[in-house]
């Protein structure tokens, strides 16, 4: 610190009184009232405490601090007797009172409430102790946080006395020996950070975990044991941190624990080690290093942390895991302007050149050496320096200037602290009460105290770029993100705020979670190193989202379905532009994000040229189909390879639309070509080895029809597939020639059904497609094939009206040849059937009546069932085939705008209704496209956010336009439809 607080020339054996050993006081801020403060007591303190130094560190506590002069002045014969004893002697009678204090006599009655006042008395006086030892000069630092160390040691042991005393007493705990009832308790109660390495700050918080042994625990019989310790742990935190009007005594963290956010507050040693052996993260490694047994039954406690030495320390530790631990460090500076150090609102823990970073510096060389050099496994940061030093690892001047800057950097953390009695490690920002620290700090003005933090702060900073700031930074432009630990870190919840995240305590539990290892996905040690490095690109790239907070949570649903992540998390790290398209799937595009989360290697095709040069051609894509179908050696290979080859071109394309490189339109040809590759390929397959068993049937044909969006090539990315099964043979001769001869019709509805299964059948590569085949003459009554002939005539003679309109969007998409010739002069010839249009119109507006009074609507986001959406749309342009195709035959085989444009040209309806109607379903069909893709579970409840999305394909502003000119679309439909086909009776 500015000064140097040398002892008078009094005995400094440690036997010598406080007052005897004092050195300069620091110099005073504001004088005059600090010495008015003083004179507030002067009578009730001895001469001695009147004058000289000890007048002079009085005077100071009263100038700096709030907490200590509250201290000192409220009981002047407790702060005069602190003065006059040895404070080593103090220390030692204070920690002794303090252990004690959980205890009571045999047959005594157990009071807390006494407890728990003892112990916040005994931590004032233990506070005026250190404070008066250490700004007095008398200790230096290791000697400071020692007795702090051991004080909250004591305060701990003393609460879990009380506690398992107080269970004792009735009945639930039965201790082998009452007067030691930590002994043989089963309960392990661990003191991690600067509390493990015996190196507490004034005002901190002490991380504590806490396990048991449920075998050794002796209990109440039936008594369970994690309830039990889950309780008195929580009792132990109440007992210590409530404030009462004697105040408190510490405050208790137990969120070092394995996964906080999902696990009791006590839990048995075995799952603890399951855990730490499978799941235990970095971090938590580093943090173990420090951990040591404070309470409970302490040699069970030093038999855990031996057998978890194989995790600690690692004999091969991988420098792939210190990247790990290096991500974590880097994440804190993520933001430009670190480099550039100032004092006012500095940070001493956290920012450049702080204490983190001298603890960084020896703990993950610890961890890197550690498992070979036992004597690198010490607790404490400055002697293991020296160990550093002593094995060869670092420079005498690495050695000593690190352990300077830890020394002044902790003292200025407890003058930080001893203020308000705080735990904070930032420097204040006004500049009045920044001269005023400095001057408690020891320094004479501002002026000194910067440039001693300055100075101190480079060379931290100098020495630990040598091991930790060479590597890139995924995230150099955010700000403050870290998610080690357990505990939320405010600059990095002001981060993620100024990101756009709404909920930034849910985004760092979700992440959080995923180094805990809820997530398999993301549990394997490569994984978490990955994730670790990638996590604030990832974030950067989410918070370009419409909703940032919804695509994250679409990530971890996403790693919750994937068996593993590494793979997709290295594609990310290592691609900008497949991390943005990722992000804006999981923003908008859930199901796709699923896609990739199932399949990562389909990000592979994003960075091909083609990408932004698709072919929607059929021949192209079933080329594209069948070379990534290959050839497989079995049924069950050909199934996987099916559905990835399906999942490929899916992806390929609603990854298209989302970019805009296609329509549509053009995205509804594709998905409608990859769905008749996919069934034209599963015919191939099924019915290679279904003859190969059976013979073939002479003269045996059969195809596959598509009907619905399918058939009009309008598929959507989760559209069901609507189809119809002809075949056709020899009806003199009809039986199959194979070892296992079947009738032809036995047959072609055997092998229909092996179609079916081929495109639906769940596999461990996931689903192709679900199949409707109702449409088929009869419904989903009798046979699931239909015999061409059957059909052919079925169509002339007994099919209704309706089922006429389902055969104005139906084409063969598979199968043979002939037989497709043949399907579609039956197709064509039954809708050229001449009919009286008025009763075509009339019999399609009493269809639409039965379908409003049987479905109804869902709302104005049911872009198919809502008056004037896409069914009144298709049934017109039906009406319009059906009533005119014997005259006008151009109008088969056309989708619904385009059988709109040749109606018009044939005059059939007037071109305003025209252009009204093209343009509407254009719409609304483009819009259906979007929801399909973009909107998990029912389209028609889609969030807000998804509607803004939706808007903005659509060219509108906002999620009001897009409603807006979506309802005045229909209305315009529903006129128009009214007029053509006549209101309903």
């Amino acid at each position: 610190m500015g000064r140097r607080n040398g002892g008078q020339a009094a005995r400094d054996d440690g036997t010598a009184p406080l007052i005897a050993r004092l050195g300069a006081a620091p110099p005073l801020a504001n004088p005059e009232a600090a010495w008015a403060r003083l004179d507030e007591i002067a009578d009730a303190l001895p001469a001695g405490l009147r004058e000289g130094r000890a007048r002079d560190l009085l005077a100071a506590l009263a100038d700096h601090s709030t907490f200590l002069w509250s201290l000192a002045s409220r009981d002047p014969a407790r702060l005069a007797r602190l003065f006059e004893e040895a404070p080593e002697a103090a220390d030692a009678r204070i920690v002794a009172a303090q252990r004690a204090a959980g205890r009571v006599d045999e047959g005594a009655a157990l009071d807390l409430d006494a407890v728990g006042k003892t112990l916040r008395r005994n931590r004032a006086e233990h506070a005026l102790l250190v404070a008066l030892a250490d700004i007095g000069g008398v200790w230096p630092l290791e000697r400071v946080t020692a007795a702090l160390s051991d004080f909250a040691d004591a305060s701990v042991s003393a609460a879990v006395e009380a506690m398992l005393l107080q269970a004792a007493a009735s009945g639930r705990f039965r201790p082998k020996d009452r007067n030691e009832p930590q002994a043989g308790s089963g309960l392990v109660v661990l003191g991690l950070g600067k509390l493990g390495g015996r190196e507490l700050n004034y005002s901190s918080d002490i991380d504590l975990i806490v396990f048991f042994d449920p075998e050794a625990a002796p209990l109440k019989e039936g008594l369970e044991p994690t309830p039990f310790f889950t309780k008195l742990a929580q009792g132990v935190a109440k007992l210590l941190q409530e404030r009462t009007r004697d105040g408190y005594v510490h405050r208790v963290d137990y969120r070092l624990r394995p996964d906080p956010g999902s696990t009791p507050t006590a839990m048995s040693l075995a799952s603890a080690y399951v855990y730490y052996e499978t799941t235990g993260q970095n971090w938590e490694r580093a943090a173990f290093i420090k951990a040591r047994p404070i309470a409970g039954d302490i040699p069970a406690g030093e038999r855990f942390l031996a057998d978890l030495t194989p995790f600690v320390w690692r004999k091969y530790f991988d420098f792939a895991a210190i990247a790990d631990v290096h991500a974590m460090k880097r994440q804190i500076h993520a933001v430009r302007g670190h480099e550039a150090l100032a004092v006012a609102g500095h940070d001493i823990k956290l920012g450049r050149g702080g204490i983190r970073e001298i603890e960084f510096f020896v703990q993950t060389q610890q961890l890197v050496f550690g498992g070979r050099r036992p004597m690198l496994r010490g607790r404490s940061t400055v002697p293991m320096l020296a160990s550093l030093h002593a094995d060869g690892w670092i420079s005498a001047e690495a050695r000593d200037e690190l352990a300077q800057a830890y020394a002044f950097l902790r003292t200025v953390e407890h003058r930080l602290q001893m203020v308000r009695d705080e735990q904070t490690q930032r420097l204040p920002t006004d500049r009045a009460e920044l001269e005023s620290f400095a001057r408690f700090a020891g320094y004479p003005d501002l002026a000194g105290f910067e440039a001693a933090l300055l100075a101190e702060a480079r060379r931290v900073q100098a020495h630990y770029a040598l091991l930790f700031e060479a590597a890139p930074d995924l995230s150099s432009d955010l700000g403050d993100l870290v998610f080690s630990g357990a505990a939320d870190d405010p600059a990095t919840l002001a981060t993620l705020r100024s990101l756009g995240f709404r909920d930034p305590e849910r985004v760092t539990d979700t992440v959080r979670g995923w180094h805990f290892g809820r997530r398999a996905a993301v549990r394997s040690p490569r994984a978490r190193e990955v994730l670790t490095e990638l996590v604030p690109a990832l974030l950067k790239a989410l918070a370009g989202t419409p909703d940032p907070d919804a695509a994250l949570a679409n990530l971890d649903r996403a790693f919750g379905r994937m068996p593993a992540a590494v793979e997709l998390l290295t594609i990310l790290r290592e691609h900008e532009r497949l991390r943005l398209l990722f992000a804006d799937l999981l923003g908008s595009a859930p199901r796709l994000a699923g896609t990739v989360a199932f399949s990562p290697h389909v990000l592979d095709a994003v960075i091909d040229p083609d990408f932004v040069d698709p072919s929607v051609d059929e021949g192209a894509i079933a080329a594209h189909y069948r070379a990534l179908l290959g050839r497989p050696d079995s049924h069950e290979v050909f199934l996987d390879r099916s559905r990835d080859a399906a999942r490929q071109l899916r992806f390929l394309t609603g990854a298209r639309l989302l970019s805009g490189i296609l329509t549509p339109q053009a995205a509804g040809r594709a998905f409608s070509a990859i769905a008749d590759a996919a069934v034209a390929t599963a015919l191939e397959a099924v019915s290679k080895t279904f003859f190969a068993d059976h013979g073939p049937i002479p003269k045996g044909r059969i195809v596959v029809l598509g009907y619905g969006r399918l058939g009009s090539r309008q598929l959507t990315a989760e559209s069901d597939l609507d189809l119809v099964v002809l075949y056709d043979f020899d009806p003199e001769n009809r039986t199959s020639t194979g070892p296992k001869p079947l009738d032809a019709a036995v047959a072609y509805n055997r092998l229909t059904q092996r179609l079916v299964a081929a495109l639906t059948a769940p596999t461990r590569r996931g689903l192709l497609y679900e199949v409707d085949l109702r449409l088929r003459p009869g419904g989903g009554q009798g046979a699931t094939a239909a015999q061409f002939r059957s059909f052919r005539a079925y169509q002339r003679e007994e099919a209704e009206l309706w089922e006429h309109m389902a055969l104005t969007r139906a084409r063969v998409i598979a199968g043979d040849e002939s037989l497709a010739e043949d399907a579609k002069a039956t197709i064509r010839d039954a809708l050229m059937q001449p009919r009286a249009p008025e009763a075509v119109n009339r019999a399609v507006r009493t269809m639409r009546a039965t379908v409003e009074d049987e479905k109804g609507d869902h709302g104005p986001l049911d872009l198919k069932l809502s008056p004037g959406g896409l069914l009144d749309l298709d049934f017109l342009a039906q009406a319009l085939v059906l009533g005119h195709a014997h005259a006008h035959p151009e109008l088969i085989d056309q989708d619904a705008p385009e059988v709109f444009e040749r109606a018009a040209a044939a005059r059939l309806i007037a071109a305003d209704e025209t252009e009204a109607l093209t343009g509407a379903y254009r719409l609304l069909d483009d819009v259906h496209h979007w929801q399909r893709l973009m909107v998990e579970g029912d389209p028609t409840q889609a969030s807000d956010v998804a509607l803004a999305r939706l808007a903005r394909a659509a060219n509108l502003p906002d999620a009001k336009a897009l409603t807006a000119r979506l309802d005045e679309e229909r209305r315009t439909v529903r006129t128009i439809f009214d007029r053509r086909l006549g209101r309903p009776d």
